[in-house]
Order: C-alpha cells, then sequence, then structure tokens
C-alpha cells in the first residue's frame, strides 16, 4: 500500500536536477506540503546509489533524519521504504561524514515509537561493525550508545549485545570528554543490568583508568551532576544491587544511591524525575527490610509522597493550560509511582505500614486508585493495598472503616492475570479469621469466584484461591464449610491433590483440615463426603510426597479420627489402619508424632465403642509399638506414648 503512494511522485527529470544541485533540491524538500514527504524515497533512492557523490549522499541522509523527525506518519512511511537496511548499508562505506550521518538517522529512527526493535538485530553482522564503528568519532559513540539502549528491551537483546563485547566498548565511554557521550554510555549500561544478574556481575569488575564502574556511577550521582546523569546512575546501581553483585548494606547504595533517589522525590524535581526517581526507588528497598526502614527516615519520605497525589493541581489563570496538559499526563503516573514506593517501603515493617495508613487520606487515595481508569494504576493501587494488608492490625481497623474489600473484589472480576495474582493474595489476607471483611466479602460471591481461581492455568492463582478458601474455612461456621465444598466439587478437589505443584498441594491439604474441624462438622462432611476424602487420604500416603505433604495429611486423618461417627471410617478400613502403623515406626519424628495423634483420638477413652477400638488396635500390634516409643529419647514422642498408654491402663 505505502509503496505505491511513494512511487508517484517520481518523476525521473527530477534526477539531472539534482545531481546539477543537491542544495536546490533539498531545499524544494522543505518547501513540501508535510503530505508529499513520501518524496523521500527519491532521496532513499539517491542515498543508495554507489554512483552518487559521497556529498550527495550524506546530504540525503541529514535530510531523511529531519523527516525522521517529523510526525509518527513520516517515521511509518520512510519504515514502508525499507530505510533501515539502505542506512546500515551505508555504514559500510569509508566515509565518516556519511557514516555520522546515517547513524544520525538511524537514531533518529529508532528512537521513534512506531519503529520495531528487533530491525536492528535481524542481521547479526549489523551488532559487530556498530561495535567496531564506536571507536571512530564521538558522534558515532554518542549516536551508537543511543540506538542501544533504546533498541535494548528485555533479556533476548541484553544478552545479544552482551555477547558482542558491549561492556568492554563502551566503559571507557563512561570518561569521555563529551558529557552527551557520558551520558547516553550510562543509559546503555542502565538497560544491560536492569534485572540482568550476568551484566550486573560482570560491571562490578570492569575497571576504566584503574576505576571500578561503581565507583564512576557513584560520582556521576553527586549533587553537582545533571539530574538526569544522578538518576540514570543511581538506575545502574540499583539494578547490580538488586542482581546481588552490590550488598544492600554497602555504603554506595545506603549512603549514596538511596538518599540520590529519594532527592529525585521532592518537590523541587521535575514531575518526570519524581516518577523515575520513585519507581526506581521502590525497585531498590522491594525485598529488603533494612533498605525499608532508613527509606522511610529519609527526608520524611512518607509524608512527601503523598504530594504525589495532588496534580493536576487547581489551575487558577487560563495561561496556565499548558501546565495543566502536562500535570494531566503526569498525574497517572506519579500516583502509580506513589503506590509503588509505599508497598515496597510497609512490605514488612509494621511501624512504616502504620505511618503510611496515617497518612493523610491514605485508604481513600487507594480505593480511588482501585477504580481508575489506568490499569498500571488500579495494579500500582492493588499492590499497595497488598502490602498493607499484612497487617493484623490494619485489617482489624482502617480496611475495616474503609470497607476496602468492595472495590478489590470488583478489580477480581475479569482482570489480567497480573493483576488477579495481587488482588487474590490481597484477598487472602482479608479472609483471615480476625478480619472483620470476612462476612460480607462471602456474601458478595467470594466462594464462587475463589473456586474458578483454582482451575486456572496460572499457578499463582491456583496457589492463591485455594489459600484463601483455606483462610475462609478457618474456624468458619458449617454453612460456609459445607458451600466450600459444593463449590469445589470432589472432582476438582482429586484434581488439586494431584497438583504437581507442592503449594497447591499444601494448601489444599490445609483447606481439607480446617474443613475438618470441631467435631459436628467432622461428622457432617463426612456423611456426605467421607468416601472421597478417604480415597484422597490413601491416594497421598502411598505418593512420592514430602514428608510436610504427608504429616499435613496424617493430622487431616486425625481430625477424622476425632469425630463421633467419622472414627469409623478409619477403624473400617484395615488399609489406612496399617498406614498410621507404619508410620508409627517411621524414622522423621514429625510423622510418628502425627501418626500417635490419630491413634490417642481413636482409643481415648470417653468415647462410645472405645473398648471394641482398642482391642482391635491392640490386636493390629499397636500397643508393643507405643512401648517401644514411650522408651524414645524424643521427649514429645515419649509423652504421647505414655498418654495413650494410660488410655489402655484406665
Amino acid at each position: 500500500m505505502a509503496s505505491c503512494v511513494l512511487e508517484a511522485p517520481l518523476r525521473m527529470s527530477v534526477l539531472s536536477e539534482v545531481t546539477a544541485s543537491s542544495r536546490h533540491y533539498v531545499d524544494r524538500l522543505f518547501d513540501l506540503d508535510p503530505q508529499k514527504v513520501l518524496q523521500g524515497v527519491m532521496l532513499l533512492y539517491l542515498l543508495q546509489q554507489e554512483t552518487s557523490s559521497t556529498e550527495l549522499r550524506t546530504e540525503c541522509a541529514v535530510v531523511l533524519g529531519s523527516l525522521a523527525m517529523g510526525t509518527e506518519n513520516n517515521v511509518k512511511s520512510l519504515l514502508d521504504c525499507h530505510i533501515i537496511p539502505a542506512l546500515l548499508q551505508g555504514l559500510l562505506s569509508p566515509d565518516l561524514k556519511f557514516i555520522e550521518a546515517c547513524l544520525r538517522c538511524l537514531r533518529t529512527i529508532f528512537i521513534s515509537p512506531v519503529t520495531p526493535e528487533d530491525l536492528l538485530y535481524t542481521d547479526a553482522t549489523v551488532i559487530s561493525h556498530l561495535m567496531a564503528l564506536l571507536s571512530r568519532s564521538r558522534y558515532t559513540q554518542e549516536y551508537i550508545c543511543q540506538i542501544f539502549s533504546h533498541c535494548c528491551k528485555g533479556p533476548d537483546h541484553q544478552t545479544i549485545l552482551f555477547n558482542h563485547g558491549a561492556v568492554q566498548n563502551i566503559a571507557h565511554l563512561l570518561v569521555s570528554t563529551s558529557y552527551k557521550v557520558r551520558m547516553q554510555a550510562l543509559k546503555c549500561f542502565s538497560v544491560l543490568a536492569f534485572e540482568n544478574p550476568q551484566v550486573s556481575m560482570t560491571l562490578v569488575n570492569v575497571s576504566v583508568d584503574g576505576e571500578l564502574l561503581p565507583q564512576i556511577f557513584v560520582k556521576m550521582l553527586q549533587r553537582d551532576k545533571p539530574i538526569e546523569m544522578q538518576l540514570t546512575s543511581a538506575k545502574c546501581l540499583t539494578s547490580m544491587c538488586r542482581a546481588g553483585a552490590i550488598r544492600t548494606d554497602d555504603s554506595c547504595i545506603v549512603l549514596k544511591t538511596l538518599p540520590c533517589l529519594v532527592r529525585m522525590c521532592s518537590k523541587e524535581r521535575l514531575l518526570e524525575e519524581r516518577v523515575e526517581g520513585a519507581e526506581t526507588l521502590a525497585y531498590l528497598i522491594e525485598t529488603d527490610v533494612e533498605l525499608q526502614r532508613i527509606a522511610s527516615i529519609t527526608d520524611h519520605l512518607i509524608v512527601m509522597l503523598a504530594d504525589y497525589f495532588k496534580y493536576p493541581s487547581s489551575v487558577s489563570a487560563i495561561t496556565d493550560i499548558k501546565r495543566l496538559d502536562h500535570d494531566l499526563k503526569h498525574a497517572h503516573e506519579l500516583r502509580q509511582a506513589a503506590f509503588k514506593l509505599y508497598a515496597s517501603l510497609g512490605a514488612n515493617d509494621e511501624d512504616i505500614r502504620k505511618k503510611i495508613i496515617e497518612t493523610e487520606n491514605m485508604m481513600d487515595r487507594i480505593v480511588n486508585g482501585l477504580s481508575e481508569s489506568s490499569i498500571k494504576v488500579r495494579l500500582a493501587a492493588v499492590r499497595c493495598l497488598h502490602s498493607l494488608s499484612r497487617s493484623v492490625q490494619q485489617l482489624r481497623t482502617s480496611f475495616q472503616d474503609h470497607a476496602v474489600w468492595k472495590p478489590l473484589m470488583k478489580v477480581l472480576q475479569n482482570a489480567p492475570n497480573e493483576m488477579l495474582v495481587v488482588a487474590s493474595s490481597t484477598l487472602c489476607n482479608l479472609l483471615l479469621e480476625f478480619s472483620p471483611s470476612k462476612e460480607p466479602i462471602l456474601e458478595s460471591g467470594a466462594i464462587e469466584l475463589l473456586c474458578s481461581l483454582t482451575q486456572s492455568e496460572n499457578l499463582a492463582l491456583r496457589v492463591n484461591g485455594i489459600w484463601a478458601l483455606m483462610n475462609m474455612a478457618f474456624q468458619a461456621e458449617q454453612k460456609i464449610k459445607s458451600d466450600i465444598l459444593r463449590g469445589l466439587s470432589t472432582e476438582q478437589l482429586f484434581q488439586l491433590l494431584s497438583d504437581s505443584d507442592v503449594n497447591v498441594l499444601m494448601k489444599t491439604l490445609g483447606l481439607l483440615r480446617n474443613l475438618l474441624s470441631t467435631r459436628p462438622h467432622i461428622d457432617h462432611i463426612m456423611s456426605t463426603h467421607g468416601k472421597q476424602i478417604m480415597q484422597a487420604v490413601t491416594l497421598i500416603l502411598e505418593g512420592e510426597h514430602n514428608i510436610e505433604v504427608k504429616e499435613q495429611t496424617l493430622c487431616i486423618l486425625a481430625n477424622i479420627a476425632d469425630g463421633t461417627t467419622a472414627k469409623e471410617l478409619i477403624m473400617t478400613n484395615d488399609d489406612i489402619l496399617q498406614k498410621i502403623k507404619y508410620y508409627m515406626s517411621h524414622s522423621n519424628a514429625k510423622l510418628q508424632l502425627a501418626a500417635m495423634f490419630c491413634i490417642s483420638n481413636l482409643i481415648w477413652n470417653e468415647e462410645e465403642g472405645s473398648q471394641e477400638r482398642q482391642d482391635k488396635l491392640r490386636d493390629m500390634g499397636i500397643v508393643d509399638i507405643l512401648h517401644k516409643l514411650s522408651q524414645s529419647s524424643d521427649p514429645n514422642l515419649c509423652d504421647k506414648a505414655k498418654t495413650a498408654l494410660q488410655q489402655y491402663l484406665a
């Protein structure tokens, strides 16, 4: 489609004019209405003619670069004409000025959002050639680093550049006399090292003029350096720290990087800088309690972040319309960044969470954030809520006062997986026994929602669904337990018990254990689902499972043995009795103890039929084992065995 539009304005007679005076042709191009920009195809044709003079070809590359700086449509048209292969071909020329013009144009095209980064990697020789051109001039250095940092998206690109020697080739540019070169080299390292342990571990040991890279980065984040340089070097050090290449208690992190990023969050900074500062800081401290504590008491950060929610600021004068437009554009990003940073700050420490929640209107802001139009803000608000929901105290108070479960349940409807994982984790916390939100959440259809999560392809969602049901069943009334069993269906329960992931299995067993607690509930559930549950228990005790799984399963059996009528399901099942006997003599004390709980509950004297049960178990050789265990060196086992033996004597 594009190419036929492009061919229309071509007239061969133009060629003679152009060779006569390239300047004249170029001037005419600028007179053109932007719609006719497609005459760029003419330039491309000239650019690729070996017979054109180098001067003319250079001129063409310059003008194409100017066209590319226009609208995104210009760039699209140029891409449709295969401008990239043409310019890459140009880089093989011996003429440095022409190479620089091609690189400048390539740079302009690659930084456009409409250009696919992969176009840089289609031919493996291109990267090697660009690396070789790095030594030619400060312009080749600036443009190539800029191309790399724009086209390096994700681990595959990082690996290609790394394997082509990017670190070694770019490191010395950090001490270039040109600020632009230093800055572009720094940006390169910040994208190469991001979430990349291989690159980060390499950077730590690279030195330039006898100085190690981390030291160079630290110099670049001093207060007298330009803000973009401070921010970018802080990002490099943050990536290296998160990859484990620099310790979290290293002074370059605690005394340099962290304070620099907190400074970036202050009112003095531009909105874009505040967004980038907060997001980077959130990433730096995300998994380290000590850094979270330090950040929380640096420059009143928690209060400073509250300001991120005050955009767009109220505009009184119409002259400020530009400012309003700018504020509106960044308002979403600011809220997203603040939520992310609050989530990181409150990830572990109860006092910090309290401070965050006591910040002005914080809970209202989160509740509003959960229903914002921007999915990124919603996700960040859910992350923040999740972090704060780890606090027992807050679950009982602030969360209750603000009914956060309402918008949260709304977020869980038809959300993408990434959002579902965090929202369902938060729901798990809200469903803990002490959380007053439990009742209303149940009334809003949570059981159905969670049962459907347990069928997800996504592992984290299966775990969260079953985990939330487990929390819901804890000390719940019988109706809730029956609703859960009905919602899950026996078939799905077996599906979960044979899940390949041990987390899913453990949480499902935890759910069963919570369902089978308190006698009337145990008897009721076993009267309706007894056969299937006993089948499941047998299945797991026979399978290849770890100690924790088997222990949890034996605890479920002990709960069943505590029922009044449910006991009989064990006593009439010789296979299960033999398994309990086997685990009493197991090499692992935890399993022995769990098996003894089953026995104690079966032989307890004060209950009807205890005599017959005791006799049957004695005939099986259980008493002999109890005698042996009463001599055990493990005090727990010893006590438990003695208590059980007393039932026989009473």
